[in-house]
């Protein structure tokens, strides 16, 4: 369920160009973030621009990523520094009768905010939980637990969103008027990120079947389904966040 709540639009969030793309509220932007698994983090380091994939998962507002705490990364997103998340759903490549056409159509976020590690060790320890179960939920409980040197060795990041906004290009082939009457070749490529057969370890012990809760993981289906199905699961909730 939607909150009826957007993100404050500034000159930093506010898209620029084609305005009617532009979509800045929750319900928009969560379902974007939630559908996906991977994203890139960008800041800046003594003037040099970098950004980093990594995987992600949100709670409400707030926003986590892992990675390893000796990481240039994380060293450096600690003190409440700016910092940008980005996703990016590929749906189309099109082409159109004029190179200058040429596009594809996409969905996107951009949300801004300051980084900051998670110092506080429980609160950790449950964000790393999470960084698993938000894609495969209850599958936490069902794992040798981390011991005190694997999560000591793995920092956790967390961001609230202060602006986000999503983009959305959903056209196909979009040509001038008059290049409609050219006798060119024109067509929308759909593109799907779909998930593969299972292939299990070689090395499972006898007996060992796939859980249940992995069922959200079929083959054929889209990975944005079973990754928004899984987060609301995990979370139990509707998109109220």
């Amino acid at each position: 369920m939607a909150d009826g709540q957007s993100y404050p639009v500034d000159e930093v969030n506010k898209v620029k160009r084609r305005h009617d793309r532009g979509h800045y509220d929750h319900e928009t932007v969560h379902a974007l973030l939630d559908s996906a698994v991977l994203c890139h983090v960008s800041y800046v380091i003594d003037g040099q621009p970098f950004c980093t994939p990594t995987l992600y998962w949100r709670e409400g507002t707030r926003l986590y990523w892992h990675g390893s705490s000796a990481s240039r990364m994380l060293r450096n997103l600690s003190e409440g520094e700016p910092a940008c998340l980005t996703v990016t759903h590929l749906d189309s490549l099109v082409l159109a009768r004029c190179g200058f056409n040429h596009s594809a159509d996409y969905r996107s976020v951009m949300a801004f905010g300051k980084a900051r590690i998670v110092e506080d060790q429980a609160e950790k320890e449950q964000a790393l939980v999470m960084m698993v179960d938000r894609i495969f939920p209850g599958r936490t409980a069902q794992l040798r637990q981390s011991d005190k040197q694997e999560i000591k060795a793995t920092a956790v990041i967390y961001m609230d969103i202060e602006k986000a906004s999503a983009k959305i290009r959903a056209k196909g082939v979009a040509d001038d008027d008059e290049d409609y009457l050219l006798p060119i070749y024109a067509e929308r490529l759909p593109i799907y990120t779909v998930i593969g057969k299972p292939e299990p370890c070689p090395r499972l012990m006898d007996g060992v079947a796939r859980p249940a809760n992995l069922a959200p993981y079929a083959t054929g289906r889209l990975l944005e389904e079973a990754a928004k199905e899984s987060y609301a699961a995990a979370y139990a909730v509707t998109e109220k966040a």
